[in-house]
């Protein structure tokens, strides 16, 4: 049982995220006209390809949820408690820190640094947490949660840390306007169609054939194509800013430092923390999944509608996945190694 199931695509993972990461890039880099063709189904900030990848590989995720158990993981108080202090406090908090303190010397890629600690992640989690053996149930109650927040929360704490906050630090704040609207609608695209999709999925398919029918036969059917859609958007994400890749590596390296600083240390303390609670594997990889994944889809759109598509900002957005795609997929590894060195091991109790 303790034994994933890892098809041919789940086994070889890391391999095709840099293939599809240098496939992306070449594009970008070799027909320069790619991006404008790719921009060219932008509506408002939202990019239709990177929305349809998106929906698509949030869909099989969340049609695995059985929704009937979600009222019991509202319940569970403590880990939505744990939950929230890790995504509401210490990531932004965590990312603010590791922005001033890595970016000082580049102004504008440190607010998009921020900006993407700020946009807790309601979206790429699903896949990590489905990957990693976390609960379903519970990654999609706190994904939900996150939502919520994000919608009501993120443009006051856009002004909070981008504007407020700099200025104590030596730094000049800039002006941070987003409106509630930006967010709704990014929360709208990337969580709530596919939210509905599985959903619907899971009421009209089971009443018609079964359970049985819908989790042995319909979801591995599905499956395989949560990371054809991830292969798909992330060629096209780096093919918009391929050009920008190749021209400044440095760049790159200079923003991935904090990025991976902040999804292990994210990681670590989620997985810890929600053990210390004597919670259960699946919950414990939830949470902490939960904490370590960022919404670079919101991160970008704001940075693009504030800042414009060519600043440092909406660069540093894009960068995000860059960097967060092999350092989760690492993770996944992570989390089952914890899971075999402190929930497997004591095997001669029974109970």
């Amino acid at each position: 049982m303790a034994t994933k199931k890892l098809s041919f695509l789940d086994r070889n993972l890391t391999l095709w995220i840099f293939v599809a990461m240098a496939i992306g890039v070449g594009l970008g880099y070799f027909i320069p006209t790619f991006p404008n063709i790719i921009n060219s189904f932008n509506s408002g900030t939202t990019n239709i390809p990177i929305a349809i990848g998106l929906i698509l590989m949030m869909y099989p995720p969340l049609a695995k949820v059985n929704y009937a158990l979600l009222p019991k993981v509202f319940r569970n108080t403590k880990i939505l408690s744990i939950s929230l202090l890790l995504n509401w406090i210490v990531g932004p908090v965590l990312m603010f820190i590791l922005a001033i303190t890595f970016l000082r010397e580049y102004p504008e890629y440190m607010v998009g640094l921020i900006l993407i600690g700020l946009a807790r992640c309601i979206a790429m989690v699903l896949v990590w947490n489905d990957l990693a053996d976390g609960s379903s149930e519970y990654g999609a109650g706190l994904v939900a949660l996150n939502s919520i927040f994000q919608v009501f929360a993120y443009s006051f704490y856009a002004w909070i840390f981008i504007t407020v906050l700099p200025p104590y630090f030596g730094f000049e704040g800039a002006i941070v306007d987003i409106s509630i609207g930006t967010i709704a609608e990014s929360v709208a695209i990337y969580l709530g169609i596919p939210f509905l999709l599985g959903i619907l999925s899971r009421l009209i398919l089971v009443k018609l054939k079964g359970e049985e029918w819908y989790t042995k036969k319909f979801i591995p059917t599905i499956s395989p194509m949560t990371l054809i859609a991830l292969l798909f958007t992330i060629v096209v994400m780096f093919s918009l800013k391929g050009e920008l890749i190749v021209e400044i590596p440095m760049d790159v390296l200079i923003i991935a430092v904090p990025l991976l600083i902040y999804f292990s240390l994210m990681f670590i303390i989620g997985f810890f923390v929600t053990k210390a609670m004597g919670a259960e594997y699946d919950k414990t990889a939830a949470v902490a999944f939960t904490a370590a994944g960022n919404n670079f889809e919101l991160a970008i759109a704001v940075a693009i509608a504030v800042f414009g598509l060519n600043s440092g900002q909406a660069f540093t957005g894009v960068i995000g996945p860059l960097v967060e795609v092999p350092a989760l997929i690492l993770l996944v590894r992570v989390s089952f190694w914890l899971k075999k060195k402190y929930y497997d091991t004591p095997k001669t109790s029974t109970k």
